[in-house]
């Protein structure tokens, strides 16, 4: 079936949609494609071809598929388009699509998808207009399914479309309702968020629509590369480098929502430990403002609204990751900061572990990195920190003190400067591979650790999580290959054994340099990490010997879970002198954990927390009656409360420690069985963000706001939140601390006198 003229097509738009013309929000618009980004266009095509990881998995035959996959962009929850809209633009576009981008760097396609996206979008809203007039009922048995993402198609037909949005539409009134709206108020604020989408579409250009639609070329290869327009690019470069005021976060998008896509070491959000990754952020509003929803703005807006001057606050309305209620809602005030790259630094602790043989007590160390930091090349101010001179320093703090073992805590460590991973794991070996890394051609470079001291020889363990990504899982890996450390956590860390570069055109393009106008660029994945036995971290990540329940791994979050994910390979062996722990030294250190998981109370705890998390999380409709989903808040709000009391018992239990900083503490708040040691630090330049290693760079979509400490509590609690850092209630630490001391209480077992290495410890020919 061929198109109809546009002027009819957006008249049959709007009959289809069941609802007469009200007042056109978005004008009629035309969009053009210059003559310097159709070349633009070429090379971007030419530079995947020839220079991307995957290049071979990507063919002429694959491109089709952008144009669903561009429709999913713009509507992910699948409630604008057609079915039908799908299959015209694959019958007009499909055939010559290819060539038609590669060789004449036309992308018609994407403009009248876009088009047609924003007449169903305006013909809808007047629907909602229309329809927030009259009353709704909310004693029936409807539902609604909140995640309309997984759906494989769009509605059948108008009837269908006005179905779904019935109940969409029942679904955001309520979600009004039940965080104490009035109906009426309820129905203002919804009109008011379908304002703003339609004020977000008309301030769409041109170029935000090409960068889209060839962001979704670039994923076809894998979901890490993406192209930027010129003036995204441009924002790109700024936000590379160190950011002055604003929460710490970095901000993406997915459908019309902003999600948390990372905390930022050393932030303001860091600091509060409130936010996380994956949250969603619903409104925003200044100290004494009205709150301003947020949904359907666009990023650049969003980041905007966030940022602002030092010392002010912000206000977020947050759905939190692992609400089970999409209802949910809590509101933080963050007071906008410069990051405090110090509070971005190592530290660390020594931790009184009882025995479970004679209630003696094992010193134990931990050591939190939240990053891989290091010395800016750029730079001649001297002297700067690094992530292995710090843990180095911490070593030797927590040595002099006589600790027994030591926990390296990696958790939520997004990783940064691979130099800086290859220098940490030589701290804790003597000598040797640390990581391969594969170009497509198949060059392998090892990059070893040519330091034979070995900082720390002791027992050691690994604390990783589902958000240890790249660097830390590099270290993770190259430990555990070398049976150094037993790692323990989520079932799997992230999975991102990727390496990717930013290309600006103009750099691959004599006339595109020549004509003196602003170009894209693009990102691209271009090399593969593997540990020393050759197993890629690729998407099965870094899987650890003793895997503790945890929450995070009920949530998708990692890289498989991403669509065109790389695959996970193998690689030769480097040759290193190790070999992963012997089953006689795991085994009994495994059953011991195993037994604890059963037995103590802390993991019923946390079970308990995960079983009724799943139950919610599978529970994919979402009922539309207000008293049913009044009984289930309270039933929520009930098992949340229970779940608060048993964390504050079970805190306790804590083990009595000493916190040890590489900077002085601010006015701690220390609780009554801790005591900070603060040694005087060397003079320090903080670190820019221009030295994260390509490995780990930021989303292209995404973008950063930086900002400070939270001083509110959430909406729904009087209580005091859970103490930070070491003082509250850390299940996985706990247990890593106990494996620790097990691990200790094994290697004075009289077999091993005399070894020379005795369990989780290193051999060393020279000292630290």
């Amino acid at each position: 079936m061929k198109f109809l003229p546009r002027s009819l097509s957006a008249l049959l738009s709007l009959v289809l949609l069941s609802a007469p013309l009200v007042s056109r929000a978005l004008p009629d618009r035309t969009y053009e494609v210059t003559d310097t980004l159709r070349r633009e266009i070429r090379n971007f095509i030419r530079l995947m071809e020839e220079a991307h990881y995957n290049r071979e998995a990507v063919t002429p035959a694959s491109y089709p598929q952008v144009i669903e996959n561009f429709m999913e962009a713009w509507d992910g929850q699948h409630l604008f388009f057609l079915d039908s809209d799908r299959e015209e633009f694959v019958s007009k576009y499909a055939d010559g699509l290819y060539w038609n981008i590669s060789s004449l760097g036309r992308i018609d396609p994407a403009f009248d998808i876009y088009s047609v996206y924003e007449r169903r979008a305006d013909a809808r809203a007047q629907w909602v207009f229309r329809r927030l007039e009259e009353p709704f009922d909310f004693t029936g048995h409807n539902s609604y399914r909140t995640d309309r993402s997984e759906l494989e198609t769009w509605p059948a037909d108008a009837e269908d479309a006005d179905a779904v949005w019935e109940r969409r539409l029942t679904f955001e009134v309520l979600g009004e309702i039940l965080n104490d709206k009035t109906e009426e108020e309820a129905r203002e604020r919804v009109r008011k968020r379908y304002e703003r989408m339609l004020k977000n579409l008309a301030d769409i250009e041109t170029h935000e629509i090409s960068e889209q639609f060839l962001t979704q070329i670039a994923q076809l290869y894998d979901p890490h590369s993406t192209y930027f327009s010129a003036d995204t690019y441009e924002d790109f470069a700024i936000q590379m480098r160190l950011q002055l005021v604003g929460i710490g976060a970095l901000l993406g998008m997915e459908e019309d929502e902003c999600v948390i896509r990372e905390i930022i070491a050393g932030g303001p959000a860091d600091l509060d430990k409130r936010l996380k990754p994956n949250d969603k952020i619903l409104a925003v509003s200044q100290d004494g403002g009205e709150p301003v929803d947020i949904i359907g703005m666009k990023l650049r807006k969003i980041v905007d609204m966030i940022r602002g001057n030092q010392g002010t606050k912000v206000h977020l309305t947050i759905q939190p990751a692992d609400a089970v209620d999409s209802s949910t809602r809590e509101e933080i005030v963050i007071t906008r900061d410069v990051v405090n790259l110090d509070s971005a630094r190592a530290r660390g602790a020594i931790f009184e572990v009882p025995t479970a043989e004679d209630g003696k007590v094992s010193s134990i160390g931990v050591i939190s990195l939240p990053a891989f930091y290091g010395p800016d090349p750029g730079s001649t101010d001297a002297p700067q920190n690094s992530a292995s001179g710090d843990v180095a320093k911490l070593i030797d703090q927590l040595t002099a003190q006589g600790i027994d073992g030591l926990v390296l805590d990696l958790r939520d460590n997004g990783g940064g400067l691979l130099s800086e991973a290859i220098n940490l794991t030589g701290l804790f070996i003597e000598s040797g591979p640390v990581v391969q890394v594969r170009s497509y051609y198949g060059d392998i470079k090892v990059d070893n650790d040519e330091d034979t001291s070995v900082r720390y020889a002791g027992p050691l363990a690994v604390l990783v999580s589902r958000f240890s990504a790249s660097a830390s899982e590099i270290v993770a890996g190259a430990l555990q290959n070398y049976g150094r450390a037993v790692v323990l956590g989520d079932s799997s860390t992230h999975g991102k054994g990727t390496v990717q570069t930013v290309v600006e055109m103009a750099n691959l393009d004599r006339g595109l340099a020549r004509t003196g106008q602003k170009t894209g660029a693009t990102k691209l994945t271009i090399q593969k990490f593997y540990l020393p036995s050759g197993s890629s971290t690729q998407l099965n990540g870094v899987v650890p010997d003793i895997v503790l329940p945890s929450i995070e791994d009920v949530i998708s979050q990692g890289e498989r879970d991403l669509p065109q994910a790389l695959v996970w390979d193998e690689i030769p062996t480097s040759f290193f002198d190790g070999a992963p722990i012997d089953a006689h030294i795991l085994q009994p250190l495994l059953e011991a954990s195993r037994t604890r998981q059963e037995s103590l109370e802390e993991f019923d705890y946390l079970r308990r927390n995960i079983d009724w998390f799943r139950a919610r999380q599978e529970e994919k409709d979402v009922s539309l009656n207000l008293e049913l989903r009044e009984e289930q808040q309270e039933q929520d709000k009930t098992f949340r409360e229970a779940m608060d009391a048993e964390r504050d018992r079970l805190r306790e239990g804590n083990f009595a420690y000493r916190e040890f900083l590489l900077t002085p503490p601010k006015a701690p708040e220390v609780a009554a069985n801790t005591e900070t040691v603060a040694p005087a630090p060397a003079p320090e330049t903080p670190m820019t963000e221009t030295e994260v290693d390509t490995a780990v760079a930021a989303e292209t979509e995404d973008a950063v706001a930086v900002v400070g400490a939270a001083d509110q509590d959430v909406e729904e609690t009087e209580e005091e939140p859970e103490p930070e850092g070491y003082a509250r209630l850390d299940i996985h630490l706990r247990e890593a601390l106990r494996v620790v001391s097990d691990a200790v209480e094994i290697g004075k077992n009289p077999q091993y006198a005399g070894a020379e290495a005795p369990p989780l410890t290193a051999r060393t020919t020279t000292g630290g």
